[in-house]
């Protein structure tokens, strides 16, 4: 994983609209980055649904969000029709920003191995720098768990 300080990797990639969103677009604000493994699948849209239904307290906090799967322009498309998501879903086909996140590489399901994405997330500062790492996470009450560690409680009296 990548640690908090480090770069966060630039990326160009399409999103379900086929316009090109790099992480520099981004500049001088705060970026969730999370990838999700399949488009259209429970976990996933879990997760989605989630980001989604927290995006206008994401924005009052200036963070945009992005998530990243190696599925194809067409099927984020759809997934993103489905449920009328209104942020960007990316699409990193053959994996090469997931392997630049580190969110990339063998699983095993169902006894078989192949190459696939993680699910893990990256709040990316406005200077381009990572500021928090999420690990393996659970795709329900992620977006909450992010929005409670970007507001952190006022304990002055």
């Amino acid at each position: 994983m990548l640690d908090v300080g480090d770069e966060a990797p630039e990326f160009e990639l399409p999103n379900q609209h086929g316009e090109t969103v790099r992480r520099s677009d981004f500049d001088g604000k705060r970026l969730v980055v999370y990838f999700y493994p399949r488009a259209n699948t429970d976990g996933c849209t879990a997760e989605a649904c989630g980001f989604d239904d927290s995006l206008s307290e994401f924005a009052s906090l200036d963070v945009s969000i992005v998530g990243i799967s190696d599925d194809s322009v067409d099927d984020i498309a759809d997934f993103a029709a489905d449920y009328d998501f209104q942020f960007d879903l990316l699409a990193d086909e053959f994996g090469e920003v997931a392997t630049l996140y580190e969110s990339y590489g063998e699983k095993r399901m169902f006894g078989t191995t192949f190459d696939g994405v993680f699910r893990n997330t990256y709040l990316v500062g406005p200077a381009g720098q990572i500021e928090a790492v999420y690990e393996d996470v659970s795709p329900d009450g992620h977006a909450e768990e992010i929005l409670a560690d970007l507001d952190p409680v006022d304990v002055t009296l």
